[in-house]
């Protein structure tokens, strides 16, 4: 309490600042939004930290939930005003695949940031195949191909591999199911009436919430994992695992989290939605100028229990630059976080439409789409036009860069090329259905799962 107070105290006292100079007229001056406890959480902190939501007349409180599902209820529910989301969960939504609602969101949280890690026993068994660098160590990327030897091994005497990820529509559920079936593994299929995707699967995949990876991986319950950070470094620090590779690594700048809130909500409080999304903006740019100059600062914020909660050492060993494989094998990966640069921030449909492909490759959307399905349901729920509305109020007011938007852009990225995917297969959002024909494993075409089987 004496902490909104003070806030309040610091509102009245900025309103002569140049960042009131376009105040919107807000529908609702205060809200809640909800995180789950992971450093891409980090554009909503700082936005709260460094008085940018004040600066847009907001008061706001920021509240860490228990999981995804319950973060997305209270989305739904009106509890929460907005929040930092998987950016599977806004499209699921809309379309219906769980709970159905109709979500929206202007503003993308970050690049990358994601990793997957394994057991050390696991880890032991995977190391003798893998190549070493001149200096002894192994060579990065590691692709699945490595894991599945010990997949077999396993299997051979009667012991399901076990993986974990955070929900079912999570990016980390998407890439760890990239990976393994770049290495030749099935992560398995969802089915009508089987929510568990392990349909046909080699590795059985399984949700854990982000903050408990670690501890059931000490505990035996999975064999590894695909999580965002902190919870791969920290297994590292607990000497619990090692993490193999990273989503830079599967996949060059990646779309992650975004920022989600009702359609209802954005339809009736316009000028309150590009508020936010101003402060996010605002928030996004601080993380990542003068090259990543504040990340200390960030990762200080970042370890108070009420954002992330875990060690500052644990945090910094990834938003600073770098990232500790097994332990000692510290490297350079100065992209691991990206929070504004490469239009890190724009919602883009052709990151939808990815999304998309591999809910439908797993069987999650059932049915064959047309190409315009993908793009009309990407334009339901990505709003790149509020987005550059509250870009261009920053530009105008001095708060930003023009040279920084997209704002020529139709909405789609240049595809991916070849050589950026772990697979070496290009990706582009222009083509839904013939991205999906390239991959090896996975549904395409007509294709869809009747029982414990793939037809057509």
């Amino acid at each position: 309490m004496i902490r909104h107070v003070a806030a309040g105290l610091l509102s009245a006292t900025a309103i002569a600042s140049p960042a009131f100079a376009q105040m919107l007229d807000l529908e609702v001056d205060e809200l809640k939004l909800g995180f789950i406890k992971l450093t891409d959480m980090a554009p909503l902190a700082v936005a709260y930290e460094q008085g940018y939501f004040l600066d847009e007349g907001l008061f706001v409180t920021l509240e860490a939930q228990a999981n995804w599902k319950v973060l997305l209820d209270g989305v739904i529910s009106g509890e929460l005003q907005g929040a930092h989301m998987l950016a599977g969960q806004p499209l699921a939504a809309t379309i219906g695949y769980g709970t159905e609602a109709h979500i929206v969101t202007p503003f993308s949280m970050d690049l990358n940031g994601n990793g997957i890690t394994v057991s050390n026993e696991v880890w032991e068994m995977m190391k003798p195949n893998i190549p070493e660098n001149a200096d002894g160590l192994p060579q990065h990327p590691i692709g699945a191909e490595y894991l599945a030897p010990v997949v077999e091994e396993f299997n051979d005497r009667g012991e399901p591999f076990k993986m974990g990820m955070v929900f079912p529509v999570s990016t980390h559920n998407y890439e760890l199911r990239y990976w393994l079936a770049a290495g030749g593994l099935n992560p398995g299929f969802y089915g009508d009436g089987d929510a568990t995707g392990q349909i046909g699967a080699d590795v059985l995949l399984s949700v854990t919430p982000p903050p408990q990876m670690p501890a059931t991986l000490e505990a035996g319950t999975i064999h590894g994992y695909c999580v965002g950070e902190p919870w791969n470094q920290q297994a590292v620090f607990k000497g619990i695992g090692v993490p193999v590779i990273t989503d830079y690594e599967i996949w060059k700048n990646n779309p992650e989290k975004v920022f989600g809130m009702t359609a209802e909500f954005v339809e009736e409080n316009p000028n309150t939605a590009l508020a936010v999304t101003k402060a996010l903006i605002r928030a996004a740019i601080w993380l990542d100028e003068n090259d990543n100059a504040n990340r200390m600062e960030a990762v200080e914020m970042l370890s108070r229990p009420e954002y992330v909660g875990a060690d500052a050492e644990v945090i910094a060993n990834s938003m600073t630059g770098t990232f500790e494989y097994e332990k000692g094998d510290v490297r350079d990966v100065p992209d691991f976080n990206v929070f504004f640069r490469y239009n890190a921030t724009y919602p883009f449909y052709s990151d939808a439409v990815w999304y998309l492909t591999q809910m439908r490759r797993w069987g999650q959307i059932a049915e064959p789409k047309s190409d315009e399905w993908f793009f009309e349901t990407a334009e339901r729920v990505y709003r790149p036009d509020v987005y550059l509305e509250a870009a261009r109020m920053l530009v105008d007011q001095g708060l930003a860069d023009e040279a920084d938007f997209p704002w020529e852009t139709d909405g789609y990225k240049a595809p991916t090329p070849a050589e950026d995917i772990i697979d070496g297969l290009a990706y582009d959002g222009r083509a839904p259905n013939a991205y999906l024909e390239s991959l090896t494993i996975g549904l395409k075409g007509e294709q869809v799962v009747v029982g414990d089987q793939i037809q057509g």
